[in-house]
């Protein structure tokens, strides 16, 4: 199907209903602050703010600083607006409220209720909101509207004192939420901790008594992290080339065992291709070969949904968003859904075929930004989210549980709280995962590390706290665990990276890594840091044992219009150097990539990087109020390993004896040729995972052991040992590479089982 570029008639509506929100956004508490205040952190303002000289914080972003509240602490671009607004002259006061959170001339001059979860302001493309993209006058608001003079009036009416905000002599929570926007209520003796949050929970995390804590047991001063430090340029950069488009936004995506790459999207009003029933393609099969996608059918709102592989290969897609029937009647509630989509590698007759959604095939409870992984037994695990898409800070909107699948993705029916969880909402959401070689799960999210024992549903052990910024959603960093490999007795070690401080396009992000060990003894977190802050910012293991790290922004979070500053450059990260010089600086793309982009190996071992999406509904062209739109070019980055002579040294010819390794440590053979004086052998089973959001959700890389390697000679029969049980490698579609002398050959899948 051709592709165009064409929107013709498409209206740029901002796609969320009463019931439904565009992106899940974190209130905080109203801060305060006292210039010169030595006993709370930044004074008790957040990292990028500063305290005015009568009281008033202020926030650096972009090229403006708004003036707030006095003696409060509140980021000027994402200031929600909970009480009643200045009515501007253009809101006529007899106006109807529509209960689909419509407004504005296009729906007969409707006004929005600013009592409503929604908020009082009627936004430039028609939708019920609060944030300043809803509220400001500048930027297009028809009603319920203030300007950053009627803000700075309404702040003094409303202001606090300092002793108001910071809490003393006032009631005990019993409920486990604190602070100014609870009743002012602090923790006490809560079994969680102490300190009240900047969101209002009570707990004793660096998350709770840290930036924006409220009461309790406050630090005075942050952990110190590395300052960010130059990374010099790689030898060989490699390179970005644009090689085709996707047909459709892409917020999901996947290496399917055919060689293609699954692209998955939310309800749109608009994509480059259609399915076979007219309508606009929300999913796409994308072939690296002819560079074209495929449009495939979905039945439910894939809207940041989790996934994984299946043991029998098949892609799993779980969680989503509700329906929008004026966009498609067709897509239903995706909030319970569970999709899956097959593919073979060995015979092309399922290419092509849509998503599977069997109606009886629900998840136990509704889930909107989940993580998903495949366990050693091939169930899947699926965690966290949220049940309606709801102010994340209101403890009922939250799903801070996990639930079981079975090997073939359908569900067991009950579900229970993950303790890490529970205690770091609303950071709870999109958390780092990975099985562990002794079969248990690493769990990371906002601050906090544990190792989870699902079946016994208890804690093996709590990990020391990263330090520095969030490093989830919403202010996502990215998370690789490192190859495995027997030389070391499959030793696991976790690299995170990047974050940010608070959910606002002002947000500073985070330099610096955090590195680990969980299994040691005493773990404890390697810090290191990367040439400047990066939110967004995704790592992807190379064959070669490297790892890439691309995409995000220097500044904001994830979130509809929330990050500026795009990171163009690509890092590489050796993990054999010694700490503070594993970064190089690796080329540079010429294509913002922000929030809802993706990036993945392919079986060449070159870089699929598409998407990036930061608006509401497809946006071609960038204006004043969207400077980052919606992105089809699809790039592909080829790696140092493969410049110049290098791509005509890769092995070739290789064989590999059979399709199916049981995760025993029994044998099979590989045979290949390779050019004259090869010196090094590594043989690798590479996962790529399920890629959203910055997460690469299942995603590893082995080292297999092998024998029978002659050094020099060109061609090569050896012996390889497949990994020795499922801990190390849980069951389902691999890639084997054959790397010599650190080129690596052109993949093929294998199923482990």
């Amino acid at each position: 199907m051709a592709l165009s570029l064409n929107l013709k008639s498409v209206s740029l509506i901002l796609a969320h209903t009463a019931l439904l929100s565009a992106n899940i956004i974190i209130t905080p508490a109203p801060l305060t602050c006292i210039q010169g205040d030595t006993s709370r952190m930044y004074q008790g303002c957040l990292r990028g703010q500063e305290c005015t000289i009568d009281g008033r914080s202020i926030s650096h972003s972009l090229d403006t600083i708004y003036y707030l509240m006095p003696y409060r602490c509140i980021s000027a671009q994402e200031f929600k607006y909970k009480t009643s607004f200045h009515i501007t002259n253009s809101t006529k006061i007899d106006a109807a409220i529509r209960e689909d959170g419509r407004c504005g001339k296009d729906f007969k001059d409707a006004i929005c209720d600013a009592k409503s979860e929604n908020g009082g302001c009627c936004s430039n493309h028609g939708y019920c909101g609060s944030t300043i993209n809803h509220c400001l006058v500048d930027r297009g608001c028809q009603s319920g509207c203030t300007d950053s003079h009627d803000l700075n009036e309404m702040a003094i009416s409303k202001s606090n004192k300092l002793d108001e905000i910071f809490l003393t002599d006032t009631a005990e929570t019993q409920d486990g939420k604190c602070g100014a926007n609870n009743n002012r209520k602090i923790c006490g003796n809560w079994p969680n901790g102490n300190c009240c949050s900047l969101y209002g929970f009570c707990g004793n995390s660096s998350s709770h008594c840290g930036a924006g804590c409220q009461s309790g047991n406050c630090y005075v001063v942050p952990v110190k992290v590395p300052d960010p430090k130059p990374a010099p340029l790689a030898q060989n950069p490699g390179s970005f080339k644009v090689i085709g488009m996707s047909g459709v936004a892409v917020m999901h995506a996947g290496l399917m065992p055919n060689g293609k790459v699954f692209f998955l999207d939310k309800l749109e009003n608009y994509s480059q291709i259609r399915t076979k029933d007219g309508e606009y393609a929300m999913s796409a099969e994308f072939d690296p070969k002819t560079r074209r996608p495929v449009a495939l059918s979905y039945s439910t709102n894939a809207f940041c949904s989790g996934g994984a592989f299946l043991a029998d290969g098949r892609v799993i897609s779980v969680g989503g968003n509700g329906p929008l029937e004026f966009i498609n009647s067709k897509i239903g509630d995706g909030f319970k859904a569970i999709r899956t989509l097959a593919r073979s590698s060995i015979n092309p007759y399922l290419d092509g075929r849509p998503w599977e959604e069997p109606k009886n095939r629900k998840l136990a409870t509704a889930r909107w930004y989940p993580t998903v992984q495949t366990m050693p037994d091939g169930s899947v695990f699926v965690a966290s989210g949220s049940l309606n898409g709801l102010y994340p800070e209101n403890l009922e909107n939250n799903n801070p549980t996990y639930e079981m699948l079975d090997r073939r993705g359908n569900p067991r029916g009950k579900t229970y709280d993950l303790d890490i969880l529970v205690k770091n909402q609303p950071y709870h959401m999109y958390p780092f995962i990975n099985v562990l070689p002794d079969g248990n799960l690493f769990i990371f999210v906002s601050k906090q590390a544990q190792i989870f024992n699902h079946k016994k549903n208890r804690i093996i052990k709590q990990l020391p706290d990263l330090p520095g910024d969030y490093r989830t959603y919403p202010n996502t960093g990215g998370s690789i665990l490192l190859p495995l490999s027997s030389a070391n007795n499959w030793k696991a070690e976790i690299v995170i990276c990047g974050g940010g401080a608070y959910q606002d396009i002002s947000s500073p992000t985070d330099a610096s890594c955090g590195r680990i060990a969980p299994l040691d003894i005493k773990p404890k977190w390697e810090m290191e840091s990367m040439p400047n802050g990066r939110g967004m910012v995704e790592g992807i293991l190379l064959p070669d044992g490297t790892s890439i790290w691309l995409n995000g922004g220097n500044k904001g979070a994830q979130g509809f219009g929330l990050m500026a500053e795009p990171t163009l450059e690509a890092l590489l990260y050796d993990p054999d150097k010694p700490v503070g010089q594993r970064f190089t600086t690796l080329a540079s793309s010429e294509i913002p990539r922000l929030y809802h982009s993706c990036a993945l190996l392919l079986l060449d071992g070159t870089v699929l990087v598409v998407g990036s999406n930061p608006v509401e509904l497809p946006k071609l062209k960038p204006d004043a109020y969207d400077p980052y739109v919606t992105e089809y070019r699809v790039e592909q980055y080829t790696p140092p390993y493969l410049q110049g002579s290098n791509a005509e040294r890769r092995p070739t010819n290789v064989e590999i004896s059979t399709k199916n390794l049981d995760a025993d440590g029994s044998k099979f053979r590989i045979r290949f040729h390779v050019p004259a004086g090869a010196k090094s052998l590594k043989v690798v089973l590479y996962h790529g995972g399920f890629v959203t959001h910055s997460l690469h959700m299942g995603h590893r890389m082995l080292y297999l052991d092998n024998t029978g390697f002659k050094k020099r000679s060109r061609w090569q029969k050896i012996k390889v040992r497949s990994p020795p049980n499922n801990n190390v490698a849980p069951p389902g579609p691999y890639v084997i590479y054959v790397v010599v002398d650190g080129i690596p050959s052109v993949g093929q899948f294998v199923q482990v089982r």
